[in-house]
């Protein structure tokens, strides 16, 4: 596919198939996107893959608007970001982010950033804390890292 036409094509993707993605064309997006420019090439950006249907469902509730569509996903991409190796993580991780949609498009298949980094769980209630701490009780998240957002990910129903 040409570059223009990848661009085109790129859009979000909110409802899945049941098909599932092959490991090896999610370990290879997952190489593409560490490719992706870094402040001085520190390339802070870390990614962590969800295949699990209980895991990606529990995922799902991490906020009561905008990520209950994981649930449906073949898979999710964590994107995190170190802050011990710069504190322009954020930016380095949407750009990895970026290169995973467009990854995903050049493969035929779907994608759907969900923000994490900021967000409340709850609109209406500020006790229910945040996004990112709640995903930090589901999956296994490493000491220091950040998580900017999730990708749900799969082929287009």
């Amino acid at each position: 596919m040409e570059y223009k036409e990848l661009i085109a094509a790129r859009h979000s993707v909110r409802k899945f198939t049941d098909r599932t993605v092959a490991r090896a064309i999610i370990d290879e997006m997952i190489s593409e996107a560490l490719t992706a420019p870094s402040s001085k090439n520190c390339k802070s950006s870390e990614f962590l893959v969800v295949e699990d249907k209980a895991t990606l469902k529990a995922i799902s509730e991490m906020r009561d608007f905008g990520s209950a569509l994981i649930k449906g996903a073949a898979a999710a991409i964590v994107v995190m970001g170190n802050p011990e190796k710069t504190d322009l993580w954020v930016d380095n991780a949407a750009i990895s982010a970026t290169f995973l949609h467009l990854s995903a498009v050049d493969k035929g298949l779907g994608s759907c950033w969900v923000h994490v980094n900021g967000r409340p769980r709850s609109r209406k209630d500020a006790s229910a804390g945040s996004a990112e701490d709640y995903l930090r009780t589901v999956i296994d998240i490493p000491a220091g890292r950040r998580i900017l957002c999730v990708i749900a990910l799969g082929y287009e129903a």
